[in-house]
This record gives structure tokens, sequence and C-alpha cells, in this order.
């Protein structure tokens, strides 16, 4: 079990944010959190859904607003979903680096993702940027 688990019943994740049960159908409608939804269309909340609720309940403390809260939430979601891309390339990266050293690994391609390439292939666009460790 981790922490994106859906197990805590809505009377439950109520209870664990401090909230009324009523206030986070109103944030599931508003769609701040999305609970699982089991077979017979109850919501199950997960400790990640929990603790957005609590941040929620502590950002509107401060005197943000919902549309506020909403927007926070899609960039923090976005920069964890991006931490993880750049960990992915890394992680690429050092394989490549390991299994073929002193040849090309990737180009970036128009959209800034990572084309691998080929041993001594060139990149199909003149603009992208090649990146490469030098012999010696």
């Amino acid at each position: 079990m981790d922490e994106h688990s859906p197990i805590f019943a809505i009377a439950v994740a109520a209870e664990l944010a401090e909230m009324h049960p009523q206030t986070l159908r109103q944030y599931d409608r508003l769609g701040l959190v999305t609970p699982t939804r089991t077979a017979g269309k109850s919501r199950r909340y997960s400790m990640r859904d929990v603790n957005q609720l609590r941040e929620i309940s502590r950002l509107s403390g401060e005197g943000v607003s919902l549309e506020g809260i909403k927007r926070i939430l899609e960039l923090e979601n976005q920069v964890t979903a991006l931490q993880s891309r750049v960990r992915e390339l890394e992680s690429a990266l050092a394989d490549e680096l390991l299994n073929r050293p002193g040849s090309r690994v990737f180009a970036a391609s128009q959209h800034g993702g990572a084309v691998p390439l080929r041993h001594g292939a060139r990149p199909q666009r003149p603009t992208a940027v090649v990146l490469w460790r030098p012999h010696g």
C-alpha cells in the first residue's frame, strides 16, 4: 500500500482532513481533488488526496481563492511530472554514456523531446542540439 492507494471512504477522508464531507464533494465537483470511484460510484480517497485536501485548507485559510488554489495545484502537478521526466532523461543519458562512450547520445527535437541517434548518425533537423562526449 502506498500514498496513492484509494482506501478512505469520504467520511474518514473528511475527518483526516478536518473538513465536512460536503466540502470534499464540492472540491470533487470543482476538480480540486478527484478521488477514485468504486464500482458502486462511492468516492475513495488516498493519503495523497488527504494531504492535498489539507493543502487546500491551508491555502484557503491564507485567503487564496478556489480558482487560485486550483491553478497552484495544477502547477505543482506539472512540476512533479517535469521532475520525473528529467530523472528519466538523466537516467537514459547516463545509460547511453556508459554503454557508448564517445558517441552521440541523442538530439533534442523541435518540440523538446529527446530523439535517440545511432552511432555516427546526424540529427534530421539542422537546428537540433546534439549532446556527445569528446574522445580522450
